[in-house]
């Protein structure tokens, strides 16, 4: 989108023009509209794309007559995971100092009397602005600029905490460590903590935990958040007077698109990776999140279930009548991979095809599916990984849940 073009936009009947043919193919509708000059329809085209788009991603914001860029749509946080976020901040004014579409600001307008929204692209300003009109979030104050020279013109004790999702893109490259992301959060760690006693920092899924604590020595906790099954960020939580030496704490956050079915699970002390030689009847891969924040082992101690080897963590037990964090499978029967064994093993359990899973396995899905022609499967699985003795396993499974039924 271009600035010009938003101006047309906003004009009552476009805006009609984009709600009428939400529906529509967007190529079709361009196609269908090629020569008028009455209608932006190149501009059209692209708010019905990302309509389609924000539907899945933003299920309510999406009703309303928001406008979006595709790239900035692409980078908002999804819904769910706004609002979680906001729930963990509270107080009279904040800052957002990566403001984007003003997603985040709009769930965090909700936790504070003021929300200063800052982001140095003019057009996405306006399209804040915008968002923020048509949402009624009257408390939030929208400034184009560059952050730490925003945040820098503000006092020292107004603010009681700081939202900043560093801008992870640069010159089309996705990029994942802090320190290479815009603004820089490991060189401004200071700026920041001396501007408000609370930082809350979005990082990428991908952001290696470990070592954390060297780059932002007042990092209090990590919050892993899923959606579906999906691991969609860390959390970074920031506090004044944090002690160096003091190791963050671990939490995992799973989330439904539905609202419901909410789990967390904090890191305790004293909880031992339990590995058993004797799998069980039922076979576990814990959520995305639990397993990235490394609290397997309590999710495992929760269930009563224990870890089928070392290095990895897939669990096994009985039943439980608990919602189990994650996937559940009947272990139906399992054998050490050796090529001419587990072509027997195919035979003798009629495996044509399946879901194809691996962890610490040397061969990859695509090799494993071509070397065994395996076509794909939604309801019978192979798990390849190794046993307690660290020996290459395979694992036949079915799921515990009928076919399409999702995770409450």
């Amino acid at each position: 989108m271009r600035e010009d073009e938003l101006e047309l936009l906003l004009r009552p009947e476009v805006m009609e023009e984009i709600g009428r043919n939400a529906d529509e193919d967007p190529a079709a509708y361009a196609m269908r509209n090629a020569g008028r000059t009455d209608i932006p329809v190149r501009a059209i085209a692209e708010q019905i794309a990302c309509r389609k788009k924000a539907a899945k991603k933003l299920p309510r914001l999406s009703t309303r007559p928001l406008l979006y860029t595709s790239r900035a749509l692409e980078q908002a946080s999804a819904e769910r995971v706004a609002a979680y976020r906001a729930s963990q901040m509270s107080g009279q004014r904040a800052i957002d100092l990566s403001g984007g579409l003003g997603i985040d600001s709009s769930f965090l307008a909700g936790a504070f009397t003021r929300i200063d929204f800052v982001e140095r692209d003019p057009l996405l300003c306006r399209l804040a602005s915008h968002t923020m009109q048509v949402l009624e979030r009257k408390n939030v104050a929208i400034q184009c600029g560059d952050a730490f020279a925003v945040l820098d013109s503000i006092p020292s004790g107004i603010l009681d905490w700081i939202f900043v999702d560093p801008d992870r893109r640069e010159s089309g490259r996705r990029r994942v460590g802090l320190s290479e992301s815009s603004p820089d959060v490991v060189s401004g760690h200071n700026e920041l903590i001396h501007k408000a006693p609370g930082v809350c920092i979005k990082a990428s899924p991908a952001l290696e935990l470990s070592g954390l604590k060297r780059e932002l020595p007042s990092l209090s906790s990590i919050i892993v958040v899923s959606l579906d099954r999906q691991c969609r960020e860390s959390m970074l939580i920031l506090l004044k007077g944090t002690a160096q030496e003091k190791e963050p704490e671990r939490k995992a956050v799973c989330l439904h698109s539905s609202g419901i079915g909410e789990y967390e699970v904090s890191g305790r002390e004293g909880v031992e990776r339990r590995v058993t030689a004797e799998p069980g009847p039922c076979f576990f891969e814990p959520d995305p999140a639990i397993i990235k924040a490394g609290l397997s082992a309590e999710v495992a101690e929760e269930f009563g279930l224990e870890f089928l080897n070392h290095s990895v963590d897939y669990l096994t037990g009985g039943p439980s009548e608990a919602v189990f964090p994650g996937r559940a499978f009947r272990l139906v029967a399992l054998t050490p991979y050796k090529p001419k064994l587990f072509r027997r093993f195919l035979k003798e359990h009629q495996i044509f095809g399946a879901s194809i899973q691996r962890r610490d396995f040397p061969l990859s899905p695509e090799e494993l599916r071509r070397l065994y022609r395996l076509k794909e499967s939604s309801s019978r699985f192979l798990f390849f990984s190794r046993n307690a003795a660290g020996e290459a396993t395979v694992y036949f499974c079915l799921s515990l849940r009928p076919e399409g039924e999702e995770a409450p």
